[in-house]
């Protein structure tokens, strides 16, 4: 628990402190989007395949202390900090640095108490080195997405006269 603790207040101090791209809306959005999608991820995976768990293998209050805390901040750095314009090498670079970043923090997360708190069944670091690439691009997708909105709103707002 202390290293989840720990982990929380560095992320979001990193994610609020460095940002200097993200709106608040944005940041909402993307911190709304994570919950949602990681807890239906998790409500496959975790629950109905055991694959890993938060703390213990039931569903417990202290499990969605990470869902609500610590994913999202860490998914608005990784937007924040993304080299959106530049060339495809540096954005692949990127992409696999915070890939290898997030499987290394998951085996940290593996220490036993009172460090860590997670915990795998038939779940390993190669399946999350194989599906955290594939959620990164979803993120970003709906990243994009919302910036789209927010142009079409913006301009469908001064079309309006205000």
């Amino acid at each position: 628990m202390i290293g989840l603790i720990l982990a929380i207040i560095v992320y979001n101090f990193i994610a609020f402190k460095t940002n200097k791209k993200l709106t608040g809306n944005q940041i909402i959005q993307i911190w709304t989007f994570t919950v949602a999608f990681q807890i239906i991820f998790d409500v496959i995976i975790d629950y109905k395949y055991h694959g890993y768990w938060y703390f213990t293998k039931a569903i417990d209050w202290k499990g969605i202390i990470p869902h609500i805390l610590l994913v999202p901040p860490v998914n608005i750095i990784f937007i924040n900090w993304f080299p959106f314009g530049k060339k495809f090498t540096k954005q692949f670079a990127y992409f696999v640095t915070f890939v290898l970043a997030i499987v290394i923090y998951e085996a940290i997360a593996k220490l036993p108490n009172p460090w860590g708190y997670f915990h795998n069944g038939w779940w390993t670091l190669g399946h999350s080195a194989i599906v955290d690439p594939i959620l990164l691009l979803i993120l970003l997708g709906f990243y994009k997405w919302i910036c789209k909105l927010e142009i079409k709103a913006v301009s469908k707002y001064k079309q309006n006269g205000n």
